[in-house]
């Protein structure tokens, strides 16, 4: 009994105590995220209502909403347009809605503030202008309130009450303003992307605050020993007299530190501490931040605060990474970058948000475990994407490197809607340079505490003005120390020098042997910025979402709806139709058509990667256009709108497994590539080689010795007289297959017409020749699936075995439910396999257990050779 009554005791006082530390606390954050209403202005009569009352008329077309969000983007989960993305609906949608303005409203509560309180109003992203009204009270105006890239910070101390109501009335951009751009890569959102786009947050705080905190880090490359932090604020005193308090930080698990500031009455000043000033600050045996498949991408905590008289004032916590990013231009004129000292292929995709800018942390999450399991580093994002910090938090925490910049929108007077100039793009007069240079320094002041972030590229095709650059450099050599690159083309800027990239396409079609054979364009040497093979079509159950059945077959104007957005080319299946006609022949229906393509889309992407490996002595980053789509698409993309592989996503991950063999369609040998972090020593090359009736004609076994970072050829092959299968594996020391490659490789090579080379391609004049394809022998391979269920995640081990005498050519694995519905969460060990006579393979597939539970469950396997079959 004695002991209950302590321990009631002992938890009445300790509620007490909080109840008194969170009393104390100043410091408080308000995030208004939900509860938001929607409506246009042309739908009231009274804005007095809107903006300082809760008396106010609800009507049909007032929608509920969350912030981030879109107007479009509401309208269409409010429903009020059907299948937007569909057909040609897009292209039909009535816009005359986004020529006036939309209000945005929605309320909060905040006890009275204190008199030693401040309150801030804190707008991340709004396009594209915007009156700001709180209780009945025009706080800020559209005058000053503009700039999609301006984060913009409002002193609502005087008005904010109790009971407060918010309201936002937002306009759309006009042509000429640098708004969110998606270039060509898919239609123009109906209303530009008008909304409040990124969050907004009521910050309550005590007459201390602090701002634009940042943490720079210092390695050892030699050792990996020892690395040293910086730690920059800018501290300021809201009061009318002199302050004084303390600044405390904690680095779990072990680390602490003090320091006392002064400030003068209204005072603001930058504060930076090193290890000089605060010996913790020197740090040993540091946790190493490393990108994907070199090490593991180690992150860290700063809780910062200050403390007045015991009273906290002001606290943030900062996550950071500890590594060492460098750049330097090659003796070839290349850009290299290095990560702790290790040199680095980069290999990576570009990024794009969702058309109406609706992508959710989770969204988010799903893209970077398959970013991550394609064996890619890299993210480029041509815009500062991203309707929160979500996408940046995940990169540092999959171990995904990422540049970030401007969108080449803002470079063409087509898409910018005004008169550009052809070297510096459309950023011109004095008033845009002063709003980019804002913008720019908002965006980098919000990101540059990522580790995952190696460097800024404000420009894609062109330069920026020189006036621009210089305040882009200067602001830069003050507040951040990671490399800035001028833009993503080969250019040579006055003020920064060479580039040291190139961008020089193609972004259409390219055989396997284009990255091998071109030296000059967009061929694996350098760092190309953007480049594919154009045409990457989703699944059938993907197309016929936005494919009326009706014209599903045969190929026509439904389709290249859905092709890019660009006049110049790329916005029809012309050249993949030709492609497939050239090579395999003329497809008789869908099925054919895709399985095709499929082909096609694996060996060209899985081609262009494995060429910047094989050239690793003169190769530096390689980035494929483009890694996701904003809409339903059939071009430049690695899985598609509804987040479903395709057939590139399986020839990149082979492509990039950190030790693999490839087969240099240049020279007709056999490679080994290594890019870990370790020698390779005695492992075995075991490579089989089949004519097209699946008969061995050749086998090799080889050894392999390679050390970190290289690629070197270990087996010269004999000319070709016919086509022929490739099997490669590669075994450890004890004889594990680590690695596998196949290819079915033509003896005719495709010929390119070099001299007609433009922007989006080099045109093929002669195709090679796989029509003796369509005559393999059918087989049915043996199955077996076995099924190991856990808490969140679900896997499937599916066996395949090979009983014939021929080889079971690009079978296609999918998983479904009963409905014969994709299951959405499904990653596949690996797919688009081939198995040799005799061979017996195991895939794993991994599902979310929500996905499946309860369900009945089948595998569906499409052979190049073979009826498509279901099994359990």
């Amino acid at each position: 009994m004695y002991g209950r009554s302590a321990f009631v005791l002992i938890t009445l006082l300790l509620v007490f105590s909080s109840c008194k530390d969170e009393d104390k606390a100043l410091y408080k954050v308000i995030r208004l995220s939900s509860h938001w209403q929607v409506f246009p202005a042309a739908s009231t009569s009274s804005a007095g209502n809107i903006i300082a009352s809760d008396q106010f008329q609800i009507t049909d077309q007032w929608y509920k909403a969350s912030v981030p969000s879109t107007i479009m983007g509401t309208l269409v989960d409010n429903g009020r347009y059907k299948d937007i993305l569909a057909g040609n609906n897009i292209h039909n949608a009535d816009t005359s809605l986004f020529r006036q303005s939309w209000w945005y409203r929605t309320t909060f509560h905040q006890a009275p503030l204190r008199e030693e309180q401040h309150a801030f109003l804190q707008l991340e992203g709004i396009s594209y202008y915007a009156n700001i009204w709180l209780n009945g009270t025009l706080i800020a105006s559209r005058d000053s309130i503009f700039g999609a890239y301006r984060r913009f910070e409002l002193d609502i101390t005087p008005y904010i009450a109790k009971d407060n109501i918010l309201a936002i009335e937002v306009f759309g951009a006009q042509p000429g303003d640098p708004n969110i751009g998606f270039a060509d890569w898919n239609p123009r959102p109906c209303d530009e992307n008008m909304g409040i786009f990124r969050p907004v947050s009521v910050i309550v705080t005590g007459d201390t605050k602090l701002s634009n905190t940042a943490i720079k880090t210092k390695v050892n490359t030699q050792t990996l020993g020892e690395a040293w932090l910086t730690i920059e604020t800018e501290v300021e005193n809201l009061s009318a007299q002199n302050s004084k308090g303390v600044l405390n930080g904690k680095i779990k698990p072990d680390i602490s530190f003090s320091y006392p500031i002064q400030l003068s009455a209204r005072e603001r000043k930058k504060l930076t501490l090193t290890a000089k000033d605060i010996p913790e600050l020197h740090i040993t045996q540091p946790r190493i931040w490393w990108c994907n498949n070199l090490g593991k991408p180690e992150l860290y905590d700063l809780e910062l605060s200050f403390s007045k008289n015991d009273t906290l004032s002001w606290a943030d916590t900062i996550t950071f990474g500890i590594r060492e990013i460098e750049s330097h231009i090659t003796e070839s004129g290349h850009r290299e970058f290095t990560l702790n000292g290790h040199t680095v292929l980069l290999k990576g995709a570009g990024w794009t948000d969702d058309i109406f800018l609706r992508d959710t942390p989770a969204d988010n999450e799903r893209q970077m475990q398959m970013i991550k399991d394609m064996n890619l580093n890299l993210i480029r994002f041509e815009g500062f994407w991203g309707t929160s910090s979500s996408i940046y938090d995940l990169c540092d925490r999959y171990g995904i490197m990422s540049i970030a910049g401007w969108c080449c929108q803002w470079e063409w007077d087509t898409y910018y809607g005004k008169p550009c100039n052809d070297q510096y793009g459309c950023i011109q007069t004095d008033e845009e340079i002063g709003l980019i240079s804002r913008s720019f320094k908002d965006q980098v002041r919000w990101l540059r505490n990522h580790p995952s972030i190696i460097a800024w590229m404000p420009g894609s095709d062109m330069l920026p003005a020189p006036k621009l650059e210089e305040r882009y450099l200067t602001f830069l050599e003050e507040e951040d120390n990671r490399p800035y690159i001028g833009a993503a083309k080969a250019r040579a800027s006055i003020l920064s020098g060479a580039t040291g990239t190139k961008m020089a396409g193609p972004y259409e079609y390219a055989g396997p042997n284009y990255w091998y054979t071109d030296k000059n364009h967009g061929g694996a040497f350098g760092f190309n910025t953007e480049t594919g093979i154009g045409a990457q079509l989703p699944v059938i159950e993907s197309l016929q979402k936005f494919i009326p059945a009706n014209k599903l077959w045969p190929i026509g104007e439904e389709y290249n709806q859905h092709c890019t957005a660009s006049a110049a080319g790329m916005n029809s299946l012309d050249v993949l139709t030709e492609v497939i006609n050239s090579k395999y022949g003329e497809a008789s229906s869908l099925e054919e058509y895709l399985q095709r393509a499929d082909l096609i889309n694996y060996d060209g992407t899985r081609a262009m990667f494995e060429a910047f490996r094989v050239n690793l002595s003169n190769s530096t980053g390689i980035i494929q256009w483009m890694l996701n789509s904003a809409w339903p698409s059939l071009y430049w993309q690695l899985y598609d709108y509804y987040k479903v592989p395709t057939s590139a996503y399986y020839g990149v991950k082979k492509a990039n497994k950190p030790l693999q063999l490839i087969y240099n369609y240049g020279d007709n040998s056999i490679y080994a590539v290594n890019e870990s972090l370790v020698n390779v020593e005695n492992y075995k090359a075991h490579i089989r080689i089949y004519d097209i009736h699946s008969k061995l004609i050749d086998e090799h076994i080889v050894k392999v010795n390679l050390k970190d970072n290289t690629s070197a050829g270990i087996l010269s092959l004999d000319p070709m007289r016919q086509n022929l299968f490739i099997s490669m594996e590669l075994q450890d020391i004890s004889g594990k297959v680590i690695a596998d490659n196949f290819y079915a490789i033509s003896h005719i090579q495709d010929e390119y017409d070099w001299n007609a080379t433009n922007w989006m391609r080099t045109p093929l004049i002669a195709y090679n020749d796989f029509k003796d394809l369509a005559a393999l022998s059918a087989v049915r391979l043996e199955h077996a699936v076995q099924r190991e269920e856990k808490r969140d995640i679900t896997t499937f081990k599916v066996t395949l075995k090979n009983n014939s005498s021929s080889i079971s050519f690009f079978n296609m694995l999918k998983i479904k439910n009963g409905h014969a519905e994709l299951i959405p969460s499904a990653v596949w060990q690996d797919n688009y396999i081939s198995i040799e006579p005799g061979q017996e393979k195991t895939i794993e597939c991994t599902v979310k257990t929500d996905d499946v539970k309860d369900q009945s469950v089948f595998i569906e396997l499409k052979g190049w050779n073979g009826q498509t079959y279901r099994f359990r």
